[in-house]
């Protein structure tokens, strides 16, 4: 990120008193680039052009908020052409669905996120395609088509398109919209290519070897071996994913390629030892934290560290697009929300925020919430963000307005104290609270580059582990309950140095003692 190589000594402290020492270490910082995403669901994020949809250039408007924030990448959900709202299941892979902005608003975007030293993830999922596709409309019914085989049917004249994910059919959008959607033939050589050219354009739009217009890498969602465990599209990681990514690598190697596998119950690590995948999304880890159970955090986390291959890495999340919202969870208790952001930014691995979560924003829903099978369903975890005291301020994207039950009970509301507005001066506030951790990861490098170490500790509440390169070592302590904690950790090396939160007990013989307060953070140096 840029500006990393002349950061200054920082000696303020963040969020009351929390951060109670701040080192300079000049030649560890200038070395360490960090990496935090920012998961935008941008239709939802900031409307530019009061049509109530957010979009490109809402989006770079917003940047400066972005980095105050301290993000450094913004990954975004798919641009491309569809009748969905979250533009999944496309009509039109090659086209940017016109409510967001045009192709010149974003190359604007790429190019300024660049020159501000950010990375722009795209999101892509062109397994399925709806009936509006051309591929779809010329060979249905049409067994002479070339798209024949581009198509999987389940049926000689073509009439009975093979299912998608949990064997739909089709699909109700909250607008009252129904697309027949169906699975594309990966293995077909053409669609093969056709995804290669595809990907690669959006690496180099231009085709100048400049990639200052491209993006930095692709987040693939619902990613699968055996395409939805029908035995249809089997072996996929050789046959399709690991050509389409060794293409990539060559066009560009400093790319990033995230996988979302689809089975939220795995780590994920045959995608990275299988698929050439670089990181994966840390379902465990995510699934323990929301339980606040420390067992459970620090087992998940053990495993899901020591298995994850050298030089690939875990995504750490407590949101996504997909679940109910974090504070939601908690019930918004503001110390568990407060753990869940130490939990999201100082274990190892790649940490994304998903917008809206650095404000407390709500949402929750389950199947069939909303009248069956609809994209409605997921309205609540991917409302308007929420810049202002004021609901219906200029900017919010409001694109569900009016629509039906989930606009009646939306969370959205004025005055409650989820905003930017609201939190931006509070120094106690959960917005502060990202801030002031992201910061620390700028201070302490080890927080951005060490590996991970489990502590073993007899409190039944605080997580602890260590974050290590080296012969260097940072401690991080989380107390995930109300009360305080009193413990003692050995420390076979070094001294411990507390650089955030406060600790009044001593270090005597080579043993520490802890008193950390209820839902608080510590983070020592050991040196």
């Amino acid at each position: 990120m840029k500006g990393l190589q002349h950061i200054l000594v920082l000696t303020l402290c963040w969020a009351a008193g929390m951060l109670t020492s701040c080192q300079k270490k000049q030649t560890d910082t200038d070395s360490v680039k960090d990496e935090i995403i920012y998961h935008v669901f941008q239709r939802s994020f900031f409307d530019s052009n009061g049509d109530q949809h957010g979009d490109l250039p809402g989006i770079q408007q917003k940047l400066d908020y972005l980095q105050d924030l301290g993000v450094t990448s913004i990954l975004m959900t798919p641009l491309y052409e569809s009748v969905y709202y979250h533009n999944y299941y496309s009509s039109a892979f090659e086209k940017i669905d016109s409510t967001y902005g045009t192709k010149e608003e974003y190359l604007s975007l790429v190019k300024e996120m660049h020159k501000r030293g950010m990375k722009l993830y795209m999101d892509m999922e062109t397994q399925y395609v709806t009936e509006d596709h051309p591929w779809y409309t010329d060979s249905y019914g049409n067994p002479s088509s070339p798209y024949s085989d581009y198509i999987l049917y389940d049926d000689k004249e073509q009439r009975k398109p093979s299912t998608i994910v949990f064997d739909l059919y089709d699909l109700r959008g909250y607008d009252g919209q129904r697309r027949k959607i169906t699975t594309i033939n990966l293995l077909n050589k053409n669609v093969i290519q056709y995804n290669k050219d595809l990907f690669a354009y959006w690496l180099d739009p231009n085709q100048d070897g400049n990639f200052e217009d491209g993006v930095d890498g692709f987040r693939l969602d619902h990613m699968m071996d055996d395409l939805d465990n029908k035995g249809r599209l089997t072996n996929l990681f050789k046959d399709f994913w690991v050509p389409l990514i060794d293409t990539l690598k060559s066009i560009n190697p400093k790319i990033h390629i995230m996988a979302e596998q689809a089975d939220w119950g795995a780590y994920g690590i045959d995608y990275l030892t299988k698929a050439k995948v670089d990181w994966v999304f840390a379902f465990r880890i995510q699934q323990a934290i929301r339980t606040m159970d420390k067992g459970k955090i620090m087992a998940y986390a053990d495993t899901t560290f020591r298995d994850t291959p050298e030089g690939n890495n875990q995504i750490i999340f407590i949101e996504n697009h997909d679940i109910p919202r974090f504070s939601t969870a908690v019930k918004q208790d503001k110390g568990k929300e407060k753990v869940g952001a130490a939990l999201n930014l100082l274990m190892a691995g790649v940490p994304s925020i998903y917008y809206g979560q650095e404000i407390g924003m709500l949402g929750d829903s389950f199947f069939g919430k909303y009248g069956g099978i609809t994209d409605a369903n997921e309205i609540p975890y991917r409302e308007a963000f929420e810049w202002t005291k004021d609901k219906d301020s200029p900017g919010m994207a409001y694109c569900y307005r009016d629509s039906g039950p989930w606009w009646e009970t939306s969370t959205v509301k004025s005055n409650d104290g989820i905003s930017v507005e609201e939190q931006a001066s509070d120094p106690n506030s959960l917005l502060n609270t990202y801030k002031a951790l992201i910061k620390l990861r700028k201070q302490e490098p080890l927080l951005i580059q060490g590996g991970y170490q489990s502590i073993p500790n007899d409190s039944k509440s605080v997580v602890s582990f260590y974050r290590t390169k080296g012969p260097k070592k940072a401690m991080v302590l989380i107390n995930l309950s109300a009360d305080a904690v009193n413990l003692e950790i050995p420390i076979a090396e070094g001294v411990p140095k507390i650089v955030y939160g406060q600790n009044t007990g001593e270090w005597k013989n080579k043993q520490q003692a802890i008193s950390i307060a209820g839902y608080s953070t510590q983070v020592w140096s050991i040196n």
